[in-house]
């Protein structure tokens, strides 16, 4: 059609004629589009095909393509509109509208209001449809691949309760549960096809719903202490009904709190068989791992009327010792009481009621006797709570305190009158009163330290208790402790000033480590292996006087410079990092452990056990040595010119041909007068007679 031929239809509708005409076209036009327009609305949904030219694949499962996700999935069959219902036209708005999957699902929707603590929906980061049952390859549980299978849900839960962020976001309880589940009992059996086996939604599933797990405070949740038995006993239904009929059972049904449940005993997420000897009911540690921290709880005795001490009691009888050692056959507590239905000894179905004592101990002791089997089995092996029994053991104790204590009074007169045979006898000043007196000092003071000071670290041992365990008995520990630091450091001060003395000077010149120290070391041991049969001609001081002088300069300097910091760590730590106070106080009892071990080992052998000097080295106390023991010890001193080796003297600095230095040498005192005649034959070169 021309334009001279729309001037024409313009031409005739503007004139009178026209208009008559123009408006049954007009409504002719109208009907036809509305008829149009409703055969267009009439189409139905969108087809899945006009989806895939746009969609091809899922990015989120793997980059697969659509229609295989959904071909093997529960949804095999449904159109992308059926799910994506908000989609009206193509293209679609961006984003799209969420699928709501209670359009089908409308029972679990209803059931889906809680997961744990949190509300759904509205509640933060609580996972939804999809994230427990994917988005397109949905599969039912039964089938391996499906993320809520009994192989695959440990997985699916922790996505979120072994997340560490969430975890801790949420302060989430057993954030390594996943983890310790694989390890049980139950998730290795999953782990191993087994599909009768217990997971996550099974022991948190309210009502038989895993859309319907709730926390433990909640009273319909499964897991709630009083609804774990019939938990676990969709599974252990003869185990649970031997639990309720025993006394833990009646407890819990009556709605004690105190009384054990299954997860009490055995666990929770870390189950493991009860052969395996790290279990809680394992034979060698039931006793202490599962029923001690109730039946030695001074709380749950008291409300329940239960004798205190039974765990002590059977540790200390023949069953007790066996299983410590590691015996699994020995009889437990579960062998005796029960594992399951365990009733008071009252009770004429108990184990341990004096009718069915016999039976129960015959598992283990075929034959034995009625009366034997009465017998009480806690406390030590083969005592007897008869009254005779109670009184011989009592005269065997009495019996065992004389005898016994006369033995060691007997000894102890001896070894004091062989002291004081030792000190009859021809004596070498080897101390003065002062010295004597800074010795004496330092031994008090630091004996004491080194018992209140492991007092500490060691608190529950019997000795620390038997010292300091009554009441108040610690913090005087700590005073003690601090009186006898003063007490060393003031007697080490003196001994400071000491060495400026004229004595003191030759002190420190004596006890001056050389060469010689290191060449009479070598002499000793080879002495000692019988490689030679000289023995070395110690001096004044032989290396092992120094050895252990200097080794006390060193000690008293650490532990008095790490004993300050220790004392006033709150001023400390405002210079010093924490760390710094950490250091110091491991090495101040370290050091501690070096010292003490060195006295008794070092110290302890070369004044009282060496041959040479037993009964002991009275010098501690006398300041004075015997003169043949010294010199024995010490042939090289000064004192013994005559015995003086010229090699020797010109090892140790010294002038040949036995001219000596400028010294101080031990004095010699007199034996002391004794009308004693064993004391005299001594004295003549007799054996006392």
């Amino acid at each position: 059609m021309n334009r001279w031929s729309f001037k024409y239809i313009f031409h005739c509708a503007l004139s009178r004629q026209g208009v008559g005409l123009l408006f049954p076209v007009i409504l002719i036009i109208s009907i036809a589009t509305l008829f149009s327009t409703s055969e267009s609305s009439n189409q139905g949904p969108i087809a899945t095909s006009e989806c895939l030219e746009c969609h091809e694949a899922s990015e989120h499962e793997k980059n697969l393509p659509y229609n295989t996700l959904l071909g093997g999935s529960a949804h095999e069959g449904f159109e992308c509109a059926d799910c994506h219902t908000g989609i009206a036209e193509l293209p679609h708005d961006d984003p799209v509208a969420k699928v709501d999957c209670g359009t089908c699902h409308d029972d679990a929707a209803e059931t889906y209001k809680w997961h744990g603590r949190n509300p759904y929906p509205g509640g933060k980061d609580i996972p939804t449809c999809t994230d427990c049952h994917g988005i397109h390859d949905i599969l039912p549980s039964s089938n391996p691949d499906s993320r809520t299978s009994v192989v695959n849900l440990p997985t699916t839960c922790g996505v979120c309760h072994e997340n560490v962020d969430l975890v801790k976001k949420h302060d989430i309880l057993y954030g390594q549960a996943v983890t310790v589940y694989r390890n049980s009992v139950h998730g290795k059996a999953a782990q191993g096809g087994i599909g009768l086996v217990a997971t996550c939604t099974d022991c948190h599933s309210t009502g038989g719903s895993a859309h319907r797990i709730l926390v433990p405070g909640n009273a319909e949740s499964s897991i709630n202490h009083f609804n774990i038995p019939n938990t676990c006993a969709k599974c252990h239904a003869d185990v649970a009904r031997q639990y309720w009929d025993g006394i833990h059972g009646k407890l819990v049904s009556r709605g004690e709190t105190g009384s054990p449940v299954c997860t009490n005993c055995h666990g929770e997420h870390g189950i493991i068989a009860h052969t395996d000897p790290r279990s809680p009911v394992s034979a060698t540690r039931v006793a202490e791992a599962t029923c001690s921290p109730c039946h030695e709880s001074a709380y749950l005795n008291e409300k329940y009327g239960i004798p205190t001490g039974r765990l002590t009691s059977w540790v200390d009888s023949y069953h007790g010792l066996k299983s410590r050692a590691g015996d699994v056959a020995v009889a437990n507590c579960a062998s005796c009481h029960g594992a399951h239905m365990i009733l008071p000894s009252a009770d004429s179905l108990s184990s341990i009621h004096a009718n069915n004592l016999q039976h129960t101990c015959g598992k283990c002791h075929p034959g034995i006797a009625e009366t034997l089997a009465k017998t009480s089995v806690h406390g030590q092996p083969g005592m007897s709570s008869t009254k005779v029994a109670q009184i011989v053991g009592q005269l065997y104790v009495v019996a065992i305190f004389l005898i016994i204590g006369t033995m060691l009074l007997h000894w102890a007169i001896d070894y004091r009158k062989q002291i004081r045979l030792v000190t009859l006898k021809e004596q070498v000043v080897r101390m003065t009163t002062d010295e004597v007196w800074q010795h004496t000092l330092l031994m008090i003071s630091f004996i004491v330290l080194v018992i209140t000071g492991f007092a500490l670290r060691y608190s529950d041992s019997w000795w620390a208790n038997l010292l300091f365990g009554r009441e108040g008995g610690f913090p005087s520990r700590g005073t003690i402790h601090r009186v006898s630091a003063v007490l060393f450091t003031i007697t080490s001060v003196w001994h400071f000033f000491f060495l400026f003395t004229p004595r003191g000077k030759t002190f420190v010149r004596d006890m001056w480590p050389r060469k010689l120290d290191l060449i009479q070391f070598w002499q000793m041991i080879r002495f000692n292996l019988d490689r030679t049969e000289e023995r070395p001609r110690f001096g004044r001081f032989s290396y092992v006087e120094k050895a252990e002088y200097w080794a006390l300069v060193w000690g008293t300097i650490v532990m008095f410079i790490t004993g300050v910091f220790l004392w006033w760590d709150n001023i400390a730590v405002e210079w010093f990092p924490k760390g710094f106070l950490d250091v110091m106080l491991v090495v101040h009892f370290y050091e501690a452990v070096l010292a003490s071990l060195a006295i008794l080992i070092w110290h302890m052998y070369s004044t009282i056990f060496s041959p040479g000097v037993y009964p002991m080295n009275p010098a501690w106390f006398t300041g004075k040595v015997p003169k043949d023991v010294y010199h024995h010890e010490h042939p090289g001193d000064p004192m013994f010119v005559e015995d003086r080796h010229p090699e020797v003297d010109e090892l140790d600095g010294k002038v040949a041909g036995g001219r000596d230095r400028e010294v101080h040498p031990p004095t010699v005192s007199p034996p002391a007068e004794d009308s004693d005649e064993d004391s005299r034959s001594q004295k003549q070169g007799k054996e006392p007679g």
